[in-house]
């Protein structure tokens, strides 16, 4: 879309230094945007490009104003402001109420009449599907699903039978809610499938990415708190919890009935073992091997950082070696024990 400056700021609720006619309708990096792009300065070290920069405004912070030889609009917190700027500038698309013709819809499920439902989607019996919620291309809504107002299904999304969306979800393609996890008993050398018989409740704006699953309660509920954030190709298991405004990076996976609270951060390829308690504010880094209970608040790691070759092959070596190097470092504690004994004796 198309705002002048003037109008954008008064939006965003920061101060506009320049002409506030200018108009702008998109956004674009410091380094590549033009007469018509709006951008932002949130690392230091792309300070110098403010003087080279064509874009029409940067929203910036105080510190860094003087530098820009263009429209600012000065902020506390650039990188917040510049994703408001966005979504002004780029919002997502209108939900055109209707259902496709292709779409297959039971008629035991419930549509709201400013809903949209797009091709090839498929409703069963007892789905509901609330006010303004648009579903995208071949999402499947399995029996009894629910789908709260203003959610987008943006396509290829399968919800199983009994789940539910909150409001205003973002769910993208190929993300999977609700199927059966991951449960079996030992039967001899066979596995016996126990029934899944849970559901996966989602709160209010809950962005899901694409090729996400999300497991149905083995007995309870698998339950995703308000405002959390889950990116692609995530695994969530059955029965577990995870509280309000937590966000989880790329390739994490959470095995069955572990509880995390509310505002953590997951870092990429972090795994979790089951059954573990994960308090408030605990952040783990990338590639953090969780196997026991963290109840207080605070950052941890346990990935081993990408070091040369070289130097990765003397560690693993000396891997090989730590049992008896502290075989050996305990035989001389001992004899050092043993001398400063005698020593004292010697003495007294």
């Amino acid at each position: 879309m198309e705002i002048c400056l003037g109008e954008l700021a008064a939006r965003l609720g920061v101060p506009l230094r320049g002409d506030g006619a200018v108009l702008v309708t998109h956004v674009a990096q410091l380094t590549n945007a033009d007469p018509r792009s709006l951008t932002f300065l949130g690392d230091p070290a792309y300070r110098p490009y403010l003087a080279e920069t064509l874009a029409a405004a940067v929203i910036l912070s105080e510190s860094d104003a003087e530098a820009a030889r263009v429209c600012v609009l000065v902020s506390d917190n650039p990188y917040l402001t510049f994703a408001k700027a966005a979504r002004i500038l780029h919002p997502d698309p209108p939900v055109v109420a209707g259902i496709h013709p292709s779409a297959v819809v039971d008629p035991g499920a419930r549509v709201d009449p400013t809903a949209c439902i797009g091709p090839l989607a498929v409703l069963e019996a007892g789905a509901v599907v609330g006010s303004r919620v648009f579903i995208g291309p071949a999402c499947l809504l399995g029996e009894g699903a629910e789908v709260g107002e203003d959610s987008r299904l943006v396509a290829r999304v399968t919800l199983c039978a009994g789940t539910q969306i909150g409001r205003r979800a973002l769910i993208h393609p190929g993300a999977v809610i609700g199927s059966d996890g991951f449960g079996f008993a030992r039967e001899g050398e066979r596995w016996m499938r126990i029934p899944q018989v849970g559901r996966v409740i989602l709160g209010d704006d809950v962005e899901i990415g694409a090729n996400t699953t999300v497991d149905r309660g083995a007995i309870g509920d698998t339950r995703i708190g308000h405002g959390v954030k889950l990116d692609n190709l995530i695994q969530i298991g059955h029965n577990v919890v995870v509280g309000d405004n937590t966000a989880m990076a790329a390739n994490t996976g959470i095995s069955g009935s572990t509880r995390i609270g509310r505002n953590c951060t997951v870092a990429g390829a972090v795994g979790m073992a089951g059954h573990l308690e994960i308090g408030d504010d605990v952040h783990f880094t990338g590639m953090a091997m969780v196997t026991r209970s963290f109840k207080e608040a605070g950052h941890y790691s346990s990935g081993i950082p990408a070091m040369p070759s070289a130097e990765w092959r003397r560690s693993v070596a000396r891997f090989r070696h730590l049992d008896e190097l502290t075989r050996r470092v305990k035989q001389l504690e001992a004899k050092i024990a043993t001398m400063n004994e005698t020593q004292g004796r010697e003495e007294s």
